[in-house]
């Protein structure tokens, strides 16, 4: 007997879905055989599938099974067809009615008791059942409170193999989840401030323009200078997270297998990556593959801490995300795209010790320094919008923020949503959201200056040797810095303000 239903895969962030085929036959000597290009999760799966049954109250027949993952060319792994292939099993048995498997999708790891066990993917899942038309969705009941956020498809959860055969065959009733958020929970918030940092002007406002305009932004100060006390900061004065951008993020969590939580995640992320992390851990990728650190820092904050320490090609592998928001992966057999929208936020010490330029405490030779420096490129230096010193901080600056007398991240995130606002009106019949998006070609149309702002600009890029990237990038910083001001037109105070913002390039890079 012949039997088919729907199961799913992930592959990237996306779901696949996959027709899980099934025959009986009694010709040739009992086997059980699986086949379609499978992973060895799957091809494992079998004495798991037939213990699950068995333990279950149904015994396999003494025929030639052959279940068959389709399409062929498409590699298949995890553990979310078990359900799938064991629902199938039963139904070609004459146990489940076929029809009772039309337009439905399943998808579930077991155990060897027949439980079914939580999978990672679900809210992708659930996503393309539904743009596919399919009516229902059959899955761990564990599952369920995620994959009810996807409205126009029926959830159900099941926690086992016998719960979900009595469902199928109609002798138990089980209700389709509803999405409810949990209300009675706090709201959580972050558990840091802008109001704890004290002193260090500068730094706060740099961060402040370079979170208005999406900028990357990079800080660079001895040891202990709070560069990772800001950085740590900067997703409190973010805007929250639109619904849309809610639920991408929720998605790429779900497919990492990092979710905690059934309800979509409403903060924005900070992701911290290690100096030590590899190309392939900030890009994503693997044998099967999945979201790096860049993809899971998607609407938040990706913090580089220590950036010469980094390996070249660590570093080299961010010009691509920092350019198109985006990381492409090709293999021999497979290519696939990330999201990867992210605020970059690197820090460094100007040398190894860390205090370079001050000569009284700095005891790097010359070339020392240089090498350290050279570890970042310059076309990846020219994909930072902001670059910013921060300062030691005296007794009276730390005493100030320790009391809480800094202004708090409240205050200045209402100005940044204030240029947010601005940036949607601006772009509202474009592809564009931030002014750090606009483009060498319709730069003059939304930085539009005049004779003495041209002229100043003039100066600066013969003074600097600035490429055409860092030539565009103080215009788009200066429109950032305008719109803070609520400025319709570019000043030369804006421009001097984001000019600054190069200037470090080459106090610290020239002639490197």
């Amino acid at each position: 007997m012949f039997t088919s239903v729907m199961s799913a895969t992930i592959f990237g962030i996306d779901a696949r879905l996959v027709s899980t085929e099934t025959d009986l036959s009694d010709g040739g000597l009992p086997v059980f055989e699986m086949v379609g290009f499978l992973g060895s999760e799957v091809r494992e799966s079998k004495e798991r599938i037939r213990t699950a049954l068995k333990n279950s109250g149904f015994i396999l027949p003494p025929k030639r099974i052959t279940v068959n993952l389709s399409p062929a060319d498409m590699r298949k792994s995890g553990t979310s067809f078990d359900l799938a292939v064991a629902l199938s099993l039963i139904s070609a048995m004459g146990v489940i009615p076929s029809e009772a498997l039309k337009n439905t999708v399943i998808a579930g790891e077991l155990s060897l008791s027949g439980n079914v066990l939580k999978i990672s993917g679900v809210l992708s899942m659930a996503l393309q059942a539904r743009d596919r038309g399919i009516r229902r969705f059959i899955l761990p009941s564990e599952n369920a409170a995620e994959g009810s956020a996807v409205k126009g498809i029926e959830i159900i959860g099941v926690s086992s193999v016998t719960e979900a055969v009595e469902f199928l065959n109609g002798t138990k009733q089980i209700a389709p989840t509803e999405y409810h958020e949990d209300r009675s929970a706090p709201v959580r918030e972050y558990d840091v401030d802008f109001a704890d940092v004290g002193g260090q002007t500068m730094a706060r406002r740099a961060v402040e323009v370079a979170v208005s305009g999406s900028h990357n932004l990079l800080l660079i100060g001895p040891p202990g200078s709070g560069k990772t006390m800001i950085a740590r900061r900067i997703p409190t004065i973010m805007p929250p997270l639109t619904e849309r951008e809610s639920l991408e993020l929720t998605r790429m969590y779900s497919a990492a297998g990092l979710l905690r939580s059934a309800d979509p995640l409403r903060l924005r992320p900070f992701v911290n990556a290690h100096h030590t992390a590899t190309p392939q851990a900030l890009a994503g990728g693997g044998s099967v593959p999945g979201p790096g650190l860049c993809s899971l820092a998607l609407y938040g904050t990706l913090f580089l801490d220590e950036l010469p320490e980094f390996s070249r090609p660590a570093l080299e592998v961010l010009r691509e995300p920092l350019e198109d928001k985006k990381i492409s992966i090709a293999r021999a057999s497979w290519k696939v795209t990330f999201p990867a929208d992210f605020l970059l936020c690197a820090a460094m010490n100007p040398c190894k010790c860390g205090f370079y330029p001050d000569r009284t405490r700095c005891r790097c030779t010359t070339p020392e320094i240089r090498r350290y420096l050279s570890r970042v490129s310059r076309p990846l230096l020219d994909r930072i919008d902001i670059s910013c010193e921060s300062e030691e901080i005296g007794f009276r600056e730390l005493s100030e923020g320790s009391g809480g007398g800094a202004e708090s991240s409240e205050a200045i995130r209402a100005r940044v949503a204030d240029a947010f606002e601005i940036q949607r009106k601006r772009f509202s019949e474009t592809p564009l959201r931030f002014n750090s998006e606009i483009s060498g070609r319709n730069i003059r149309e939304f930085c539009v200056i005049g004779e003495r702002e041209e002229r100043l600009l003039e100066e600066a890029f013969r003074e600097m040797n600035l490429s055409a990237r860092g030539y565009h990038r103080i215009l788009k910083v200066a429109r950032t810095i305008a719109d803070l001001e609520h400025s319709d037109r570019i000043g030369c105070r804006h421009l001097s303000e984001a000019i600054s913002y190069r200037s470090i390039d080459g106090r610290y890079w020239n002639g490197d």
